[in-house]
């Protein structure tokens, strides 16, 4: 079967969507941090739709360390093929990326196309490790590439400190600044992320900082659609219905949503015109996502995988693990969002449930699941915080915490992989557990960079937190019918 490439558009299946555009003629206006499978399927897609629209919107997509994704892209010609999965499966090629990097061979490359004028946007899917954050968000100048990029920062090794070199160079230049686009689940992403780069660049030039904190936007966002990994499976079937092979194919929902805090310091894409929300208050919307959908995405990884499902869908055909996680978000997670934000959010929950039931989508639990200790601060705590601030019970709040707490120690007395930027000691504590509530949470409260001291001195959530581990011995439906 031949392989993706631009000469072999033309061999690929009539219903299969192309680019719209001369790939050739459209600029490097983009650069982008992480260029994982949500930042192919989400953003790279409205760049495509933007640039079908004309403009120099082609993306430089760039991986600090793994050289994967270039690897599979670059004999390409960087096409993929994207496929939007509901009852019935669409595909389109996107060719919004133009030019993939990799690793520190080729950071020279990165610091240039940063330094470069026509990049006029930067945006980053690193996942909330990937910002070096301490639980308070905060840089965490104790973090090893923090430390690194403060004594060699012309050679950056951390997603802030790359940012700060480049801003350094046009600042020097006279360079107007690109934007920065943070697409991560984080709450406030763009001004944590901008007190972040402020931060570090003040430990270099304090003119630099002041300019970064007045010259430099750093807009909040709220991205959604579900993204399974890519598989054999996928690889399989997009050969088959396309008439090419590909290295990489994309999977998501068709569902997808994209909304951007109206805050830009250079040129910018005709958002509005390609379906991205533009607004003057993203909290609302980021509130919402990240603790209605977020939240019960976490909750459904770690009771499904105790309880042996695979996908996100195969645990919501579980009628009491389905009741669970939709009382959680009505009882919950509701109450703490605010009535006056304009967001249906009893349609907004039906929406998700149906989202999660879609038979269409194979979500692994398993990749859910990853970076535990970096999530649940975003997901769950800020939701767990406001109901203990109400007097409210957090039972069924607890409940996922502890799943996490047993998910992880029992992949240590398994003795497997975790993929956990936290992994080496949170395997040590798993290995350590006995199974006695009290003190296997005593343990895990020793991370602080997971667990604030709000929490983890909160006698009820204490309280709440050990009944629900010790009645995980019982299994994931004993512990539901029991909270």
């Amino acid at each position: 079967m031949p392989s993706l490439s631009a000469a072999n558009l033309d061999l690929l299946s009539s219903d299969v969507a192309r680019p719209a555009y001369d790939r050739d003629k459209a600029g490097i206006g983009i650069v982008h941090f992480g260029p994982g499978a949500f930042f192919r399927a989400h953003q790279a897609f409205y760049f495509d739709e933007a640039l079908g629209r004309g403009g120099d919107w082609a993306i430089c997509a760039a991986a600090l360390r793994s050289t994967d994704v270039r690897d599979a892209l670059r004999p390409q010609d960087n096409l993929y093929i994207l496929a939007e999965l509901e009852r019935e499966t669409r595909y389109r090629v996107i060719g919004a990326i133009k030019e993939t990097l990799a690793g520190p061979a080729d950071r020279p490359a990165l610091l240039d196309r940063l330094a470069d004028p026509a990049t006029v946007m930067v945006t980053m899917t690193v996942t909330e490790k990937g910002y070096c954050l301490k639980g308070d968000g905060s840089l965490d100048f104790d973090h090893p590439d923090i430390a690194h990029d403060v004594a060699d920062p012309r050679n950056p090794a951390s997603l802030v400190g790359h940012l700060v070199e480049g801003l350094r160079r046009r600042h020097g230049a006279g360079t107007a600044p690109f934007t920065v686009v943070s697409c991560d689940n984080l709450v406030d992403n763009g001004h944590k992320l901008g007190r972040a780069v402020a931060g570090l660049a003040e430990r270099q030039d304090a003119a630099l900082a002041a300019w970064i904190r007045t010259a430099v936007a750093f807009p909040r966002t709220m991205v959604d659609s579900i993204t399974p990994a890519t598989d054999d499976a996928l690889r399989t079937r997009v050969t088959a219905e396309t008439g090419l092979s590909d290295a990489w194919p994309i999977q998501r929902e068709r569902f997808t949503q994209w909304v951007i805090e109206d805050h830009f310091c250079n040129i910018r894409p005709d958002f509005e015109a390609i379906g991205v929300t533009l607004t003057r208050d993203v909290s609302a919307y980021d509130r919402a996502k990240l603790r209605l959908l977020n939240g019960p995405h976490s909750t459904l990884a770690y009771l499904g995988s105790l309880a042996g499902f695979e996908s996100v869908a195969d645990a919501m055909a579980d009628p009491d693990l389905a009741g669970f996680v939709r009382r959680l978000m009505l009882e919950d997670i509701k109450p703490t969002l605010s009535p006056d934000a304009g967001i249906d959010y009893d349609a907004y929950i039906n929406a998700i449930l149906s989202r999660f039931a879609n038979p269409g989508i194979r979500h692994l639990l398993s990749q859910i699941a990853w970076d535990g200790s970096a999530k649940l601060p975003f997901r769950l705590f800020g939701t767990i915080a406001d109901r203990l601030a109400a007097g409210a019970a957090v039972d069924k709040l607890a409940l996922p915490v502890a799943a996490w707490m047993r998910f992880i120690r029992a992949k240590a007395a398994a003795g497997d992989k975790l993929t956990d930027p936290l992994a080496d000691m949170l395997l040590t504590i798993g290995r350590g557990c006995t199974g006695n509530a009290h003190a296997d949470i005593s343990c895990f409260f020793t991370l602080e960079q997971v667990f604030p001291p709000a929490l983890t001195g909160n006698t009820a959530f204490r309280a709440a937190l050990e009944r629900a581990y010790a009645l995980l011995d019982g299994g994931v439906k004993e512990a539901i019918t029991r909270i």
